[in-house]
């Protein structure tokens, strides 16, 4: 059986972007300062996952995409509480009227979150 291991995804600044996926629940689970390539890399999960997501750092290269490249997503059990807590922690949930989009008994609840260096995060309600 073949399994997906991990997503990587390159960053400017590594404890910055640690620290703003803790907020959305991730723990950090290693931390390479050097590796076989000369990055640094963080490894992040979610509790009752066995997906990983890569934070590979390097000085030497600078984060530019396209908008819209790419993002990740994220299911949570109740989405209006999970994002007022990130609301709290400082991070902005978007689009802006996202608790407004929500009528009564809508099943496809979701909100969106941008990373530090422009990644993109999908919350969906599970």
């Amino acid at each position: 059986m073949i399994k997906f291991l991990h997503t990587r995804i390159r960053v400017s600044d590594l404890d910055k972007t640690i620290s703003f996926y803790e907020k959305l629940g991730f723990k950090l689970t290693r931390r390479t300062d050097k590796s076989p390539a000369g990055n640094q890399l963080a490894f992040l999960e979610l509790d009752g996952n066995t997906h990983f997501l890569e934070l590979c750092y390097s000085p030497d290269y600078k984060v530019e995409f396209p908008e819209d490249l790419m993002h990740t997503a994220v299911g949570v059990q109740d989405i209006m509480t999970y994002c007022d807590q990130l609301e709290k922690d400082g991070i902005e949930v978007w689009p802006g009227d996202w608790r407004e989009a929500f009528p009564a008994g809508t099943k496809n609840k979701m909100a969106f979150v941008t990373d530090p260096d422009g990644y993109e995060v999908e919350i969906l309600e599970r």
